[in-house]
């Protein structure tokens, strides 16, 4: 069965246990997805069996340090330990712009044999098609936050089920719509404010989208415990609620 697996949970600062917000989408086909790139993925992917040529594509979801920091180590060890197969790298020109920039002052071009690497820009529209692959259908949509952002809308084709990833954002109709009737919303709650969301506010995206199941991530664990945030959720939310934390892991 697909799964989705929580290769980080943590906001912008992290902590020992919990990563900087990333996932991984394994299908029954062999697919394997990254979403996000703040720290080094390599030595989780390896833990799943997923070696550095085995996975063939990154979405970005915007360029913010937590979510695309790790994109040049990555690519280098990748590089070092001998990664032939072609990469795959998916995000709005906002961000893929700037990581290729953020490559160039690497200087990745000097790096011998190295292996190929395309870019993919995706339009800051609604529900506009990112990949599709044996096992995944993905779509994007603009979320509310300080820079230019996707959400996902994941479409698993064995399964049928769809989730809805918000990423960054403040309540906006628009995760609404990308959540609308999903089998699972991922939903950050880093709290209420300016391009961010409270875990009540995650709460009331799914409720409105009618969303079977919510995740909460990309939430605060700096000096505070963030499983009251389950407990909050649930004050809008009716349905189960999870918080996700770092090798969690979600059958799709």
């Amino acid at each position: 069965m697909a799964r989705l697996i929580v290769l980080g949970s943590a906001a912008a600062v992290s902590d020992a246990e919990h990563d900087h917000a990333q996932l991984l989408l394994q299908g029954d086909h062999g697919s394997t997805v990254v979403i996000d790139c703040g720290s080094n993925p390599l030595v989780k992917l390896r833990h799943y069996g997923i070696d550095p040529d085995g996975w063939p594509d990154l979405i970005l979801t915007h360029f913010h340090p937590d979510h695309v920091s790790a994109v040049p180590i990555t690519m280098m060890q990748m590089w070092l330990l001998g990664r032939q197969a072609p990469l795959r790298i998916y995000g709005l020109h906002h961000c893929m712009q700037r990581v290729e920039v953020m490559m160039a002052a690497f200087q990745w071009e000097t790096w011998p044999g190295f292996f190929p690497v395309s870019f993919h820009r995706v339009p800051e529209h609604a529900n506009i098609p990112v990949l599709d692959n044996d096992d995944f259908r993905i779509f994007s949509w603009p979320t509310k936050h300080f820079i230019p952002t996707i959400g996902l809308r994941i479409e698993v084709k064995a399964s049928g089920q769809v989730i809805g990833y918000s990423c960054d954002t403040e309540p906006i109709p628009a995760i609404v719509d990308l959540a609308r009737d999903v089998d699972l919303l991922v939903h950050e709650a880093a709290g209420a404010g300016f391009g961010h969301s409270s875990a009540a506010q995650a709460g009331e995206i799914a409720s409105e989208a009618g969303a079977k199941r919510l995740a909460l991530i990309h939430y605060k664990v700096w000096d505070g415990d963030p499983h009251s945030l389950v407990d909050e959720a649930r004050t809008t939310f009716s349905g189960p609620v999870d918080l996700a934390e770092d090798y969690g892991e979600y059958a799709i």
